[in-house]
């Protein structure tokens, strides 16, 4: 278990009210006294891991440096953190139960007849603390997903209980987020359901030592000590939440709480200084102080669930605030957009980013809206397959490649301009893409070299279908050039067209790796072009 602490976040009364946040405040916290620390998420759903999954289900799918699908509060833990997390940060009930029934197969268990308890509990305490006998860490925090009561989740809480018992109580703490709702007929704030939800956690044998209650309005003084007395929690430890009006908010407002003192206290912990929270303070002044405001689209087939695009949504912030702008994203469903109402969809924009995806819906609306943005030198960015279809339009109305398609599309295609790439097969779906961290080199004197400003730099990716090197000098002979390469497999990991202001494909996500510290240079160089285009067309 290593010397490491363990912090164990779960969540009562309704999901979504932000556990994933909460633990990253907390963590940044803690990071800014000087510790080290590491967030992992505990999902009670089956699948192995979110790969497989529609992004209507659970939101994007993150993907890590190792190449690992994962929950999209891993993209908070490294935005707020500034360090990359791995396959260890994500675990599922699939993957637990995966690695169970492969060691009953093993004959691992020597003949025992195989439980939940103590097998599945001990699958998934093995994973609490892998993290943690690395040495790296002085604190590991724990946020087990979906809510106390649920069926799925049992096992988890059950785990954490025995976790509990074995670190010991200076080594180990449970936080429990929960809702306190405002009743406005009555005009005043509901403490029952919290109690439920404390008195299902005592039921599974776990005494929460913290109570973060989410509101809409301020917890007065009266309610915070019943919920103390009926919760048996120590009355400090009782800690509201309020709404924040951004996110970034949310450590500021937890250490107002005090939430890093109690934790200190609680686990005994040692540490360096008071928090340095300099870095973050001035980019939150940055956010709510911007100097200009600027409108990009963003077309994309999920837009009705912003979350699907949630990386790309919080790199837009990290590279507005460091433009000292307001990026207002446009939400644009790519499914309406056609020849006839391409203007008015995106005439006003001053920047367009076509959104990463899979399948054929919406196609011919991102095809049809390049063309537009393409021909009217607006600034443009293509991610993934967006900047696929930035590589078919080009083929078909500069090339006059009539038929040119990716073979996702159309495998009958004359001109595949983009292909499957060697060695993938669509028979099992799962984590078989090109996924994480690869390298990409930089043509020199190309909007990539003056975005990047170094040789070779590495991004992440997920895709199976990739750029078709046998058309690629017919592009450059036409004015669509590759500027940046995988030096290995020779992939074209970014296109760009140098007579235009600024139009930029990647293959790779850079949405992945922008933290509110360090903004994706790529975003940042596309809103600074969607700022002077804006101050040059006004």
């Amino acid at each position: 278990m290593g010397s490491a602490k363990y912090i164990f976040v779960t969540g009562g009364v309704t999901s979504s009210l932000g556990k994933g946040i909460i633990a990253a405040s907390l963590a940044k916290l803690l990071q800014a006294r000087g510790l080290s620390v590491t967030i992992q998420k505990f999902d009670p759903y089956l699948n192995i891991d979110p790969g497989t999954l529609n992004p209507y289900e659970h939101g994007e799918c993150y993907v890590t440096r190792d190449g690992a699908e994962t929950d999209l509060d891993l993209g908070h833990y490294e935005r707020f953190l500034n360090i990359k997390t791995s396959q260890a940060n994500n675990v599922t009930t699939g993957r637990i139960y995966h690695n169970v029934i492969n060691k009953e197969r093993e004959g691992k268990y020597l003949g025992k007849t195989v439980q939940v308890i103590p097998h599945i509990t001990n699958e998934i305490k093995e994973n609490f603390y892998k993290l943690g006998q690395t040495g790296e860490y002085d604190v590991i925090i724990t946020e087990i997903g979906g809510c106390v009561g649920d069926i799925e989740s049992l096992p988890f809480i059950e785990a954490v209980r025995q976790a509990k018992l074995e670190l010991g109580s200076s080594n180990a703490m449970v936080i429990h987020l929960t809702l306190i709702p405002y009743l406005k007929a009555a005009g005043e704030l509901k403490t029952k359901p919290t109690q439920h939800s404390v008195k299902q956690l005592l039921e599974a044998g776990i005494q929460p030592d913290v109570l973060v209650c989410r509101s809409e309005h301020s917890l007065p003084d009266d309610v915070r000590r019943k919920l103390s007395l009926f919760c048996n929690v120590e009355y400090k430890n009782v800690i509201e939440s309020l709404d924040a009006e951004t996110i970034y908010d949310v450590p500021l407002l937890m250490r107002k709480e005090k939430l890093d003192e109690r934790v200190i206290e609680k686990l005994q912990l040692t540490y360096d200084s008071e928090p340095k929270l300099e870095l973050w303070k001035d980019f939150l002044g940055r956010l709510k102080n911007p100097t200009a405001e600027v409108k990009i689209s963003l077309v994309g087939k999920y837009v009705e669930l912003h979350d699907a695009y949630k990386s790309i949504v919080e790199s837009f912030i990290h590279a507005g605030a460091e433009n000292e702008a307001k990026v207002r994203i446009n939400w644009v469903s790519a499914e309406s957009v056609n020849k006839d109402n391409v203007a008015n969809l995106l005439g006003d924009s001053a920047g367009v980013l076509v959104a990463p995806g899979f399948g054929e819906r919406g196609i011919d609306g991102k095809i049809t809206a390049i063309q537009f943005v393409r021909e009217n030198k607006i600034p443009f960015f293509g991610i993934c397959l967006g900047m696929q279809m930035a590589v078919v339009e080009f083929a078909r109305n500069v090339l006059g490649w009539e038929d040119a398609a990716s073979s996702e599309m159309n495998p009958q295609t004359t001109h595949p301009v983009i292909d499957l790439m060697e060695g993938q097969d669509l028979s099992n779906l799962g984590g078989t893409m090109r996924l994480g961290a690869y390298a990409c080199e930089i043509k020199p004197d190309t909007k990539a070299a003056e975005v990047y400003g170094k040789p070779v730099v590495r991004e992440r990716h997920r895709h199976r279908w990739e750029f078709n090197n046998k058309f690629l000098a017919d592009f450059e002979k036409a004015g669509m050039i590759a500027s940046g390469i995988n030096p290995d497999s020779t992939l074209v990991e970014m296109v760009e067209i140098p007579d235009h202001p600024w139009f930029v494909g990647s293959q790779f996500h850079p949405e992945l790796k922008s933290t509110v510290i360090n903004p994706s240079p790529i975003f940042v160089s596309f809103v600074k072009a969607a700022l002077d285009y804006q101050s040059k067309n006004k």
